[in-house]
């Protein structure tokens, strides 16, 4: 259990399970999103982990993101800072050096859906559905949700589901790649973890430079990450793991990988 008792915490393997726990709704405060920032940083320095998992224990909601109780205010000072704590998590979290998969079941609304949009990887059940309804309230998604919904499933989607606040059941979801796999109730932190162990097998140090590679392909053009990509594998060679990979596939053996 965390400190603060809203997440909890479970190592599986190379995996890091990290459980949403502020029922009914699994929304989410200012000291659990900092609380989240920081697991990940921690994370980061593990060199034993190699995944994490966001899951929910209520098949109802995984997330409703930020609990409209505390914006019912005129401090903006308040509203600040909240929703620094908010794109400060989901950017720590987006920026996470292993594989991020976020465990879908219910209800994924506003700062729900961005906490899975800053993930890698998104499977949700079959009951799970998604949305960005904050216009609908006279805000706007503000942990990077105008940000990487447009990316994922592109501008006409984005627009949907932010202008107009329409909610996306799990079919549609997968239809427009908002996930990548729908499973039935109940299966989907097994699901998780089956994806989890795959990344176990991947050099971890490779699984780092690749993803920095893919997310860089946001912001440049292809010619000039072409360059970036032949320096970034020439730089493996520095790496343990790149000699470990080769030497085992040669061998016929299971890599022993050092993260390093």
């Amino acid at each position: 259990m965390s400190e603060t008792g809203l997440l909890k915490y479970e190592t599986r393997g190379h995996t890091c399970i990290i459980t949403m726990n502020n029922p009914p709704a699994n929304t989410w405060t200012p000291e659990s999103l900092r609380e989240l920032k920081a697991k990940v940083e921690e994370l980061n320095a593990d060199k034993d982990n190699y995944a994490l998992i966001i899951a929910s224990e209520s098949e109802k909601f995984f997330s409703a993101g930020a609990d409209l109780n505390r914006f019912n205010h005129d401090d903006k000072g308040q509203a600040f800072e909240f929703i620094g704590a908010f794109g400060e998590a989901f950017e720590a979290l987006a920026h996470y050096q292993g594989v991020s998969i976020a465990a879908i079941t219910g209800f994924a609304m506003g700062g729900g859906l961005e906490t899975a949009l800053a993930c890698d990887i998104r499977v949700c059940e079959e009951q799970a559905q998604l949305a960005l309804p904050e216009a609908a309230v006279g805000l706007l998604p503000g942990g990077l949700g105008t940000q990487h919904l447009p990316w994922l499933v592109g501008e006409a989607w984005a627009k949907r589901m932010i202008l107009l606040g329409e909610r996306v059941k799990a079919p549609k979801a997968e239809q427009i790649g908002l996930v990548q796999e729908v499973v039935p109730t109940g299966s989907v932190l097994e699901k998780a973890i089956e994806l989890a162990d795959k990344v176990a097998g991947q050099s971890p140090t490779s699984v780092r430079v690749c993803k920095e590679l893919i997310m860089a392909a946001r912001n440049q053009t292809m010619n000039s990450a072409r360059a970036l990509e032949r320096e970034t594998f020439v730089k493996l060679w520095d790496t343990q793991d790149q000699k470990e990979g080769v030497a085992a596939f040669i061998e016929k053996r299971k890599p022993d990988w050092k993260n390093a």
